[in-house]
């Protein structure tokens, strides 16, 4: 491991401690004894309160289950079956974000407080390191605060900004940002959406709109849209990945605020469930606590292996 990475790694481990620690606990509990009945039972119950999803607590429960019975297992075998279960279940959606177009339109949706806004400034800052020519755009024009955070982190990252006052209707800011995008070369274009609960229907028609109208600009944009997910929401996560792929039409996922959850599982019922590529997880504030998914970095974390 290089330096870069093990700083992730540790990163990572501290970030999913609060789930592993769950986990572990349960773990160490079930090496101590005997793996009959009650102990595969008390593991499920444990997987489902770490948001793995009764159907994956399940399915691990019963592999466990079978040929293990009245067996001792050690709990960091124990640990490496768990880890190695999750892995399968990410692999097919640990896929990165490719660029395929210039300019290249991420549309940005998610709830308020799922750490959207800062997410597309973490994006910027990644995509500009790699000398890119970034446009951010405000369209969460409901907040003024959602308006001057993305300022803020033009600033930082020396990105364009494009931006109404607050109440602006947002397709119509995303079709003059991204003509714009178009006439002068940019290479990326983020383009922020007002925060939303799934439920709000009204909410969820603007979301739709932005996507027809960024279209009459660019056929195949947005290129990709991307969910942001907040871990400790938990099983409401799932509802939302539902309604945002049925009205934005989601091309994968970003999930934030791993370091303040004990539902880390959470990423393995989504997976489980719909399949979706998962580009990006965060465990922090800082911009370098925004990194690519990897499964297997994530399945040890996860399960506290080292």
């Amino acid at each position: 491991m290089n330096d870069s990475t093990q700083t992730w790694w540790q990163r990572l481990k501290g970030g999913l401690r609060e789930t592993s620690s769950l986990l572990g606990g349960a773990v160490q509990d079930l090496a101590k004894r005997k793996l009959d009945a009650a102990a595969v039972e008390e593991l499920e119950h444990e997987l489902i309160r770490a948001d793995f999803g009764p159907e994956f607590a399940a399915r691990i429960a019963a592999g466990f289950a079978e040929g293990r019975f009245e067996q001792e297992i050690a709990a960091d075998e124990l640990k490496a079956l768990l880890a190695g279960e999750i892995e399968k279940v990410l692999v097919p959606v640990a896929r990165p974000l490719e660029i395929t177009a210039r300019p290249f339109v991420i549309l940005v949706a998610g709830v308020n407080g799922s750490g959207k806004t800062t997410t597309i400034g973490k994006l910027a800052a990644k995509y500009r390191a790699e000398g890119k020519t970034v446009m951010l755009v405000a369209g969460d024009t409901f907040r003024a605060a959602a308006i001057d955070q993305l300022k803020i982190w033009g600033e930082r990252t020396g990105a364009t900004v494009k931006a109404s006052s607050p109440g602006a209707d947002a397709a119509g800011l995303a079709f003059d940002a991204l003509t714009a995008a178009k006439t002068n070369g940019a290479d990326i274009v983020l383009i922020d959406t007002a925060g939303r609960l799934q439920n709000r229907s009204e909410l969820m028609g603007e979301l739709e709109k932005m996507v027809r109208v960024i279209r009459k600009v660019e056929p195949d944009a947005p290129q990709a849209v991307l969910l942001v997910l907040d871990a400790t929401v938990g099983q409401n996560a799932l509802n939302q990945v539902e309604i945002f792929g049925k009205t934005a039409g989601v091309t994968g996922l970003v999930m934030t605020k791993l370091d303040g959850s004990a539902r880390g599982g959470i990423l393995v019922a989504i997976a489980a469930r719909f399949g979706l590529p998962v580009h990006f997880i965060g465990v922090g504030e800082g911009v370098d606590d925004l990194s690519p998914f990897t499964a297997r970095d994530f399945a040890r974390a996860v399960v506290g292996l080292d």
